[in-house]
């Protein structure tokens, strides 16, 4: 693909997001949740289905909203509300670690800092970046598994693992885009460039794509 063509491929998404069901983390934003709600949604959301991700995090934050309230629950409760997220055994501990954390360290308050962020149990660059970009609407740009694939099955960029990605991004990614373009990517891979077998044929932004690694599509 050109490099120019980036600009046309994220419009084109945008219009078609509303289409799309919206990534958790993504929808509390929205609703200006709090940065709290925001980081343990991510958290829990890693490896699971957003609806089951959104159905926990409601069980969870009526029970407890604030990291003081969230630390008179035992690890057992919280485990018992956010089932079945994947891995919630340990999620359930991370949260309490989390808590603790913020509690100790932060005065209650999700720090705006990347370098904090990633001091926190279970923390790393993609939640991490997530929080900054969706709860403090700083320059966070989120790499996970969705945006690591399409980004290099596009062609836009050429690399081996999301980290590698995320700093190939930053070079070249128009910063206005970094916030927007997890939940562009997430939604996008989430509903029509699939892993395996993608759905080229009904693929929004095919024109504008090199199919990098694509032996099979729909």
């Amino acid at each position: 693909m050109n490099d120019r063509d980036i600009i046309h491929i994220i419009r084109i998404l945008k219009g078609h997001l509303k289409k799309w069901e919206t990534p958790i983390a993504t929808a509390l934003a929205e609703r200006k949740s709090d940065p709290f709600k925001i980081l343990i949604s991510t958290v829990l959301s890693s490896r699971t289905k957003d609806e089951v991700t959104a159905a926990a995090t409601g069980r969870l934050f009526a029970l407890a909203s604030t990291p003081t309230a969230m630390l008179g629950l035992s690890e057992e409760t919280i485990a018992g509300a956010v089932y079945p997220v994947g891995f919630y055994r340990s999620k359930s501990r991370h949260i309490r670690e989390i808590c603790r954390a913020l509690v100790e360290r932060f005065h209650s308050r999700v720090p705006d800092r990347l370098e904090d962020l990633l001091t926190l149990k279970g923390v790393g660059r993609k939640t991490a970046n997530l929080v900054l970009a969706l709860a403090h609407r700083k320059d966070g740009l989120c790499v996970d598994t969705h945006v690591h694939r399409i980004s290099n099955r596009l062609g836009y960029v050429a690399t081996g693992t999301p980290k590698e990605t995320e700093f190939a991004l930053r070079d070249k990614l128009p910063k206005r885009y970094w916030a927007v373009f997890n939940t562009l990517l997430v939604a996008h891979g989430q509903n029509i460039c699939r892993p395996l077998s993608p759905f080229c044929s009904r693929c929004p932004v095919y024109a504008f794509c090199d199919r990098r690694g694509v032996t099979r599509s729909r």
